[in-house]
C-alpha cells in the first residue's frame, strides 16, 4: 500500500483513541457513577499512559435506559455527570496535556421525553409533527409493517395522542428522528455547532448506517440463516438499515464538521468488510474513519487474521486512512475470547498495524468479561431479549484501579458490580509491574511515536506461515518488520535480513542485533525488528 502526502491537520492518522464510558471510568463524589470530575482525576493516567485522543460515551441528559443513548436534551450534561462548566475545565485541562476530546453525536433518535418528541406526539398539527417516523396503522389496526426492534418486538408503537405509530430502531423509548426532515437536519447541525463551539475535537456517529428508512415502508424478508439467531435477527433489513440515502445524510453531517479545520468525524457502520469503503465517500467525504472491528470479529490464527487484514485494506478506497477498532461499549471484550497471552499478541498488532487505533478503558489491563448477577443486569438487551448472549453489561463494568472491593472506582455502590479482586487485572498493581500488559501498550504507543513508520508509514504484507504473522513497515527513514506468534508454542520465523531488535511482547529482552537466517518466536511472543541496509 503506497504512502500519500497526508493533510498535517489530520492529527487523527497518526493518534491513538481510547474510548470511556464516563459512568464506569471514576467517581468522584459516591454516587457509584463515573462523572467529568472523576475523569479530570484520571488526567495524569492517560498521560502517563500515551493516549492521544478521548472518545467518551454520550455525557448528555438523559433517563439513562441505554448507557445514554436516550438524549433528553443534545446541548447539556446529564446532572449525574457533572455540569457545562466542568465539562469546559474538563476540555480545557484535556488539550492542556494534549489529548483530544471525542463527543458520541447521536443523530438517529431521542429519548421520549425529548421536547421535540413531546411536541412532535402530541398532535398530528404540531410545529415538530413530522420532526419523527410516523405511519396510520394497517388495515387491521396493528403496526405498519412487520419492521421489528433490535430490543425485540414491533418497531412501532402506538401514540394515542396522535392515533398514528412511531418508529423506533431500538427502544420504545428511542423514537427514530426523521432525516428527511430538513428541520432535523438544521437542529442537529445547531447541536453539533454547539459543541464544536466549545472546542471538542470531533465526534462519533453513532448508528450512522441506519439514518434513513424505507419511504414505502416495505416489509423486511425473512432472514434465510435466522435459526438460533435471536427474534430481531430473523429479518434481513433491507428496508431499515444501510439504505443509499443514508450517505447523504453522513455527508451532510461532515459538510458541518468541515466547516471546523481540524476536527474528525468517525463512525458507527453496518455490514459486512466490503461495505465499509463506503462510508469513506466517493466525489462528496463522509467519515473520516468509519470504525472497522474486523480483529473482533475474525477467527484468531496466522492465517485468518493475514485473510482478515487483507481483505479491509481491499475494501477501503486507496487514499482512505484505515481504523483498528479492538473494543467497545457492545462490543465483547477480547482478552475473554483469545486469553491473557494472546491479547499482548494483539497489542502489538493494534499498534503497528497501518491506520489509526482504538481500544476501550480496560483493554490496556487485559480486562475480560466481568460477570454480573441477573438481579444487577442493566442493560435492556438482557432484559428484553434474554438468553441470548447479547448483554453488554459485562464490558461496561466500573474501570477497577486497585486491588480493593470497588476497585478504587468509587466511595459508594458500583453502578454495576466489579468482579472480585482477588486475581483480577487492576491499574495499580500493573503499573508497578514493569513487565504487565499495561506496560506493554504504555511502551508500544512511545515506540510507535518514535518510528514514524508505525504511524504514518506503507504497509508490506509478508506471507504468514508456520502460525506466524508478519509484515513490514516502512518509509523514507525508517524500515520496520513485525512477527506475531498466534501460536502457544514456540516458532521459528525464517528471513533474511539483518536487524536490531525492539521490543518484544514479554518485554524482557533488551534490544540485539537478530541473525540473518531465523528466529525462534515463543509461544505467544510478538517482535517489532527494525531492520538494517545490508
Amino acid at each position: 500500500m503506497s504512502v500519500e502526502a497526508r493533510d498535517e491537520g489530520a492529527w487523527w492518522e497518526t493518534a491513538v483513541i481510547y474510548e470511556i464510558a464516563l459512568i464506569s471510568f471514576q467517581d468522584s463524589n459516591g454516587d457509584g457513577k463515573g462523572d467529568l470530575a472523576g475523569l479530570m482525576s484520571r488526567i495524569d493516567y492517560l498521560k502517563w499512559l500515551g493516549v492521544d485522543a478521548v472518545w467518551l460515551t454520550p455525557i448528555y441528559r438523559s433517563p439513562f435506559r441505554d448507557l445514554g443513548y436516550d438524549i433528553s436534551d443534545y446541548c447539556s450534561i446529564d446532572p449525574a455527570f457533572g455540569s457545562l462548566d466542568e465539562f469546559d475545565d474538563l476540555l480545557k485541562a484535556l488539550h492542556a496535556a494534549n489529548i483530544r476530546l471525542i463527543l458520541d453525536l447521536v443523530p438517529n433518535h431521542t429519548a421520549n421525553d425529548h421536547k421535540w418528541f413531546v411536541d412532535g406526539s402530541s398532535s398530528p398539527n404540531s410545529a415538530k409533527a413530522d420532526w419523527y417516523i410516523w405511519a396510520d396503522a394497517a388495515e387491521n389496526g396493528g403496526p405498519p409493517n412487520n419492521w421489528l426492534s433490535r430490543f425485540g418486538g414491533s418497531a412501532w408503537e402506538w401514540c394515542e395522542a396522535r392515533r398514528q405509530y412511531y418508529y423506533h430502531s431500538f427502544l420504545v423509548e428511542q423514537p427514530d428522528l426523521n432525516w428527511r426532515s430538513p428541520q432535523v437536519r438544521a437542529a442537529l447541525a445547531d447541536v453539533m455547532r454547539f459543541w464544536l463551539d466549545r472546542g471538542v475535537d470531533g465526534f462519533r456517529v453513532d448508528a450512522s448506517a441506519v439514518l434513513i428508512k424505507d419511504e414505502l415502508l416495505r416489509d423486511n424478508p425473512p432472514n434465510p440463516n435466522a435459526e438460533g439467531k435471536p427474534p430481531p435477527q430473523r429479518q434481513t433489513p433491507v428496508f431499515t438499515d444501510d439504505r443509499p440515502q443514508t450517505m447523504g445524510c453522513i455527508e451532510f453531517i461532515r459538510e458541518v464538521m468541515d466547516s471546523y479545520p481540524g476536527r474528525m468525524l468517525c463512525g458507527e457502520v453496518q455490514g459486512k468488510t466490503d461495505r465499509i469503503g463506503h462510508f469513506y465517500g466517493n466525489d462528496r467525504p463522509r467519515l473520516h474513519l468509519p470504525l472497522n472491528f474486523a480483529l473482533l470479529d475474525s477467527l484468531w490464527d496466522a492465517l485468518s487474521l493475514q485473510a482478515t487484514i487483507d481483505a479491509y485494506f481491499n475494501a477501503i478506497p486507496e487514499h482512505a486512512w484505515p481504523a483498528w477498532v479492538i473494543g467497545g461499549h457492545d462490543k465483547r471484550r477480547i482478552a475473554s475470547k483469545i486469553g491473557e497471552a494472546q491479547m499482548r499478541v494483539l497489542a502489538m498488532l493494534l499498534m503497528t498495524l497501518r491506520g489509526t487505533p482504538f481500544f476501550f478503558a480496560g483493554d490496556e489491563i487485559g480486562r475480560k468479561r466481568v460477570p454480573i448477577p441477573r438481579d444487577r443486569i442493566r442493560d435492556p438487551f438482557e432484559e428484553l431479549v434474554p438468553d441470548h448472549g447479547l448483554c453488554r453489561d459485562p464490558e461496561r463494568a466500573p474501570m477497577r484501579w486497585d486491588d480493593s472491593t470497588n476497585g478504587g472506582f468509587t466511595a459508594g455502590n458500583p453502578w454495576l458490580p466489579l468482579e472480585p479482586p482477588e486475581g483480577a487485572a487492576n491499574v495499580a498493581e500493573q503499573q508497578r509491574d514493569e513487565r504487565s500488559i499495561l506496560a506493554l501498550f504504555r511502551a508500544l504507543m512511545a515506540l510507535r511515536r518514535e518510528h514514524s513508520c508505525l504511524h504514518s508509514g506503507g504497509y508490506e504484507p509478508l506471507r504468514s506461515q508456520n502460525d506466524v504473522l508478519a509484515y513490514r513497515r516502512i518509509d523514507q527513514r525508517n524500515d520496520i518488520l513485525v512477527a506475531l506468534n498466534i501460536a502457544a508454542e514456540p516458532r521459528k520465523w525464517r528471513w533474511q535480513c539483518h536487524g536490531r531488535l525492539l521490543i518484544s511482547t514479554h518485554l524482557d529482552r533488551p534490544p540485539e542485533s537478530l541473525p540473518d537466517s531465523s528466529v525462534l518466536l515463543r509461544g505467544n511472543e510478538g517482535v517489532i525488528v527494525a531492520l538494517e541496509p545490508r
